[in-house]
């Protein structure tokens, strides 16, 4: 079957002859694909990490605002603890927010597909950008607590489309390194933030909510951009039954003009279905077929946020402090952690297709452990020895790196490849709700294990990766360079699944291995199936 694959598609391009020499032609990056991956994620998941660090400079100028703003009202100061309440609030609004955009996104992708909801989360963005810009102009803390809200709802549908779009668009054999320019962008906001909210840039009383106002400038690129770039060929075919809008989005993303290849690995997949309907996320989670790919996006994605990485940046500062840092010069150092954040993700995006997702994720958890169960021992010891906070920092950034190795990008990647068309967007929105469900949990409950296990703190964090590296490595599948019907199938023998679907997995990969239409492959495939009857 290899050879007559080979053969096939040397007649269709003879440019790809050397490619074919290892029975895998090489997919080019084009400048469609990189466009299209770039921009979605500029409007999308930047925007979703720049978030996660702008409100850390401007943090006591805005609880002086609210103080102002309560004696302008009221007549009198604002209660400590009432700030503290207004300030909690305004923090954690943002994942309750990411909780109802992650709700909504099945019914918007399912009406506008998933670049036209990528256009129209800008909305959201542009609209959350003038309210907390303006706010301490107009007087109102309500307008920044709104603002956090709505900025909550944009990442929540942005990190819910913005994988399955990029995973929908890339050739199979580039498809991890194209989907972690969602984590790559992630890191690249976290580090802007960090940037911008230097004193000498907006880091100032009178500058602040030029940070927030930055918020739009992203979102206005892509509303600029995107509209020329194509739809996901896959939701064209498969939902909108446009097969020459699909062929042309293929080509586009692709740089080639025979695509049917392409085309019929998403016929395959469709074939490969039990029902083209989009399932509903009750119907995912009584789908039989799919239980243990529904169990192990649950299990990652909790370790994603689980694994103690929001919990670092409450002790970077006070390690900082113990090494003898001076205060003013804590901001640029902390630029480091950012720094480290954003090119350990662009090295796991240039080697995520050779390594594999199965490993990064796993050396990702393994190595937090390991550098978590070294900062509880070197911070026991700081107060003792005048160089163990350098140490500590030490561990602090190796545990950024770790996990940005993988379990920092690679989840949303997973949970785009574990699913065929008809399932994807439910997985998503699960996926979506243990995301955000577990970010909350980590911010409403982790001061509470800091106040109670002091510094053996992380110690839990190190249950939680060792947990997650163990199932990983025993349940997870590679899924590199597979095509989606290839995973499904791969997951057959522990969802238990009947002897005819196995059969019909295997005609689905049959077809996909080869170009259709000759009678060689035909007869092939028919007896590979006398085969597998016969062995039942």
């Amino acid at each position: 079957m290899e050879k007559n694959g080979q053969s096939q598609h040397v007649e269709t391009n003879n440019n790809s002859k050397t490619n074919n020499s290892k029975g895998h032609p090489k997919e080019k990056i084009t400048a469609c694909l990189v466009s299209a991956a770039f921009f979605s994620a500029l409007g999308s998941s930047y925007l979703y990490g720049y978030n996660l660090s702008v409100v850390n400079a401007p943090a006591l100028y805005i609880q002086d605002f609210y103080n102002k703003t309560w004696i302008e009202r009221y007549g009198d100061p604002i209660g400590e603890e009432t700030v503290k309440l207004l300030w909690s609030i305004t923090v954690s609004i943002f994942a309750i927010g990411g909780l109802i955009g992650t709700l909504a996104v099945s019914l918007l992708i399912k009406v506008i597909g998933r670049k036209g909801t990528l256009l129209l989360n800008n909305v959201f963005a542009v609209i959350a950008a003038l309210l907390l810009a303006l706010g301490e102009m107009a007087g109102s803390f309500e307008m920044l607590i709104i603002g956090r809200l709505l900025m909550g709802v944009d990442s929540g549908i942005a990190l819910s489309v913005l994988p399955m779009y990029l995973g929908e668009i890339s050739p199979k054999s580039i498809r991890g390194s194209i989907g972690q320019f969602n984590a790559i962008l992630i890191c690249l906001g976290v580090f802007t933030g960090q940037v911008l909210g230097l004193p000498e840039l907006f880091g100032k009383e009178s500058r602040w909510n030029f940070l927030f106002a930055f918020l739009a400038l992203p979102a206005l690129l892509q509303l600029c951009v995107l509209p020329f770039l194509p739809e996901s060929p896959r939701y064209l075919l498969m939902e909108r039954r446009d097969e020459a809008g699909a062929e042309k989005a293929f080509r586009a993303f692709l740089g080639k003009k025979d695509v049917s290849k392409e085309l019929e690995e998403v016929h395959a997949e469709c074939r490969a279905q039990n029902s083209l309907q989009t399932a509903s996320v009750l119907e995912l989670l009584r789908t039989r077929a799919v239980r243990w790919q529904i169990i192990t996006v649950i299990v990652t994605m909790a370790c994603y946020q689980l694994c103690g990485l929001n919990a670092i940046w409450y002790y970077t500062n006070g390690i900082l402090r113990e090494a003898g840092f001076q205060e003013q010069l804590m901001p640029y150092i902390t630029l480091s952690t950012g720094g480290i954040e954003t090119l350990a993700a662009i090295i796991s995006g240039l080697v995520i297709e050779r390594i594999g997702r199965r490993p990064l994720l796993i050396f990702g958890f393994s190595a937090m452990a390991v550098c978590f169960s070294l900062l509880t021992v070197f911070l026991n010891f700081q107060d003792r020895v005048s160089w163990m906070p350098y140490l500590s920092f030490t561990c602090i950034l190796a545990v950024i790196a770790s996990f940005c190795s993988g379990p920092g990008g690679i989840p949303f990647v997973l949970t785009g490849e574990l699913f065929e068309q008809s399932y994807r967007p439910a997985a998503f929105m699960i996926a979506g709700i243990v995301n955000w469900l577990s970010n909350f949990a980590v911010g409403l409950l982790f001061p509470f294990i800091q106040e109670g296990l002091k510094t053996y703190a992380f110690l839990v964090f190190v249950v939680v990766c060792v947990l997650g590296a163990l199932y990983l490595y025993f349940i997870l599948p590679e899924t590199k360079k597979k095509t989606f019907v290839e995973i499904s199938q791969s997951f057959a023998k522990i969802n238990k699944i009947q002897d005819q679907d196995v059969l019909k997995d295997k005609e689905m990969e049959g077809v996909l291995d080869v170009k259709p239409g000759t009678k060689e492959v035909e007869n092939e495939i028919e007896s590979d199936i006398i085969e597998m009857e016969s062995s039942f």
